[in-house]
């Protein structure tokens, strides 16, 4: 689970990178909009998984809980 959050952290810098890109070249601003929102719902994704409940539990922690033992 951590790698795929690891990922989605990355992703969403590149996203929002690539985006500023694209503004600056002009010409492709569509594109651009579509990936700032792209990697505003990965953050939003990101956030869901990993703020914790009222109970203090996140769902990435127990998603790491119920795993099949190894």
């Amino acid at each position: 689970m951590n790698i795929a959050l690891s990922l989605l952290v990355l992703t969403v810098i590149a996203l929002v990178l690539g985006a500023l890109v694209l503004f600056r070249r002009g010409g492709q601003r569509k594109q651009a909009v579509l990936m700032l929102v792209l990697a505003g719902v990965m953050v939003m994704n990101i956030a869901i998984w990993t703020l914790p409940t009222p109970e203090g539990r996140s769902l990435s922690g127990e998603a790491e809980k119920q795993q099949a033992p190894e």
